[in-house]
């Protein structure tokens, strides 16, 4: 059952492919296999430790260069550090998973590898052992793992682990989150004061902003803010039920987990404590799900997949004033936008939008689904020495500058994101829901299918809430059968 919807399954941005295994690349893909300007100097000079960092481009369109601020970042790195030389190696976005996959099979694979290609436990090393360690990069540190946000990456983070050693086997450099970018100017144009925080302040803000002559929310026909905004809205209405729904902890286990799982979420519909039609949150969801597409882009159907970023055109050439996003979009739109841009969270939907909220606030939360990088387990001796020093130092406050130019997240304690990308961890907009968010359809079903006939006025809410059901009932069947749960007398 895709539950997590369009941010773990669907999308043609890196980033959004890891956790999503998700959250995301600037717009566009790379070109063709290359490596930065330092490939092309030959052999490292005499007495110089070179190691190798390959994955793809998640800020730019290069096809050799993560950009300026990485390089700059690089040479940082190689002052402190004389005796290491470090080079990068762009993958394509269409082949880097086969790439780095079969590297790592055969042996074969660089020092560093981006970390989401499928790969076993054993072709990578295990970096639990060094993060009990000092980083040398970080004054005062006694256990390199102390200085990432525990919340995010740690031994008690599970989705942090890998799935079949249970060990930490990467170092992200940044966290990937996602929210709504909007263009200031056109705020301070159409008298908006500060970004909505509730569904009422998102309401008047889209009639000001349509009197200033603006499309509120840009969109397209891609499926991230199909996605996105359904989780948005659904994660605050059931947020009621996170104890009558909470039958599994993360492993599968009767118990209780943070957030309520896909398990769980099979379990309450299968046994129909969950139903489209007569768990009042679904059919006030679909509402307001619709009421957030009709704010948006009038011929949004027909638009292109704006990437990283929702409606990416109408949004950089300011006809729409809002637009999904992640902080991966950042440096795409600090190019290509001519206006001051924010972040900010989803708008919480409060009692005085509908009787069947209880004020939960709107929680998305961050995820280390980013840049991440791990070390194969072919890697020994000098370039093993080597490749844990420039991961550490990837984990310390020298990578502020790389943040802030990127609009990256930090995944470590004691730096503060960027103005730009402030909002997407902003309050309890930064912290993880704690009910999933309802499903769309079976795995790999268009997310789009399920909704687009209701959010284009296609079909009713009475047509529309019966077919739900239908989506639901056979995503439940799928998952019952993939994860092997039909044992389980619930799921018989």
């Amino acid at each position: 059952m895709t539950s997590r919807t369009p941010r773990r399954t669907r999308t043609p941005s890196v980033a959004l492919l890891a956790a999503l295994p998700a959250l995301a690349v600037a717009t566009g893909g790379c070109g063709l296999l290359g490596t930065d300007k330092k490939a092309d100097t030959g052999e490292a000079g005499q007495g110089k430790v070179t190691i190798t960092l390959a994955g793809p481009n998640q800020w730019n369109t290069s096809g050799s260069s993560f950009g300026p601020a990485w390089e700059a970042l690089v040479d940082a790195f190689e002052k402190r550090e004389p005796g290491i030389e470090v080079r990068t190696q762009v993958l394509p976005l269409d082949g880097f998973t086969q790439t780095i996959t079969s590297q790592l099979a055969a042996g074969t694979a660089p020092e560093l590898v981006f970390n989401q290609p499928p790969h076993k436990a054993h072709e990578v090393h295990a970096l639990d052992e060094e993060l009990q360690k000092p980083n040398p990069y970080v004054p005062g540190n006694q256990r390199w793992i102390d200085v990432f946000r525990k919340e995010y990456f740690g031994p008690d983070v599970s989705k942090a682990l890998s799935k079949e050693s249970g060990k930490l086997e990467y170092i992200p450099f940044n966290l990937v989150a996602i929210g709504l970018f909007y263009n200031k100017d056109a705020f301070t144009k159409a008298g908006i004061q500060q970004a909505p925080a509730t569904w009422e302040d998102f309401r008047a803000a889209c009639a000001k902003l349509k009197a200033a002559g603006y499309d509120p929310v840009a969109l397209d026909k891609g499926a991230l803010a199909a996605g996105w905004t359904w989780e948005s809205i659904t994660t605050q209405l059931t947020d009621k039920y996170y104890d009558q729904w909470n039958y599994f902890d993360v492993t599968g286990k009767p118990g209780k987990a943070p957030s309520v799982t896909e398990k769980s979420l099979s379990k309450a519909i299968k046994e129909g404590t969950l139903t489209a039609a007569k768990t009042p949150e679904v059919a006030e969801s679909l509402k307001l799900y619709k009421e957030f597409f009709d704010n948006g882009t009038p011929n949004w159907s027909g638009v292109a997949d704006g990437g990283a970023t929702v409606g990416y055109r109408d949004f950089v050439t300011g006809k729409a004033a809002m637009s999904w996003g992640t902080d991966f979009a950042v440096e795409a739109l600090k190019t290509d936008a001519k206006f001051a841009i924010g972040t900010m969270p989803f708008p919480t939907i409060t009692k005085a939008t509908t009787p069947v909220s209880t004020d939960a606030p709107a929680r998305y939360g961050a995820s280390v689904g980013g840049t991440s990088y791990m070390v194969p387990s072919t890697v020994k001796g000098e370039k093993y020495a080597a490749t844990i020093k420039f991961l550490q130092f990837m984990s310390s406050p020298a990578i502020k500058p790389w943040l802030d130019a990127t609009g990256g997240l930090p995944a470590i304690e004691g730096v503060e994101p960027s103005s730009e990308t402030a909002g997407l961890l902003e309050g309890e907009w930064g912290k993880i829901y704690r009910v999933h968010g309802l499903p769309g359809g079976p795995e790999g079903s268009p997310f789009r299918e399920v909704f687009d006939g209701f959010l284009l006025g296609k079909r009713s809410l009475q047509e529309e809430l019966p077919d739900l059901q239908k989506w639901w009932d056979r995503g439940v069947e799928a998952g019952i059968k993939k994860n092997n749960w039909g044992d389980e007398d619930w799921a018989r």
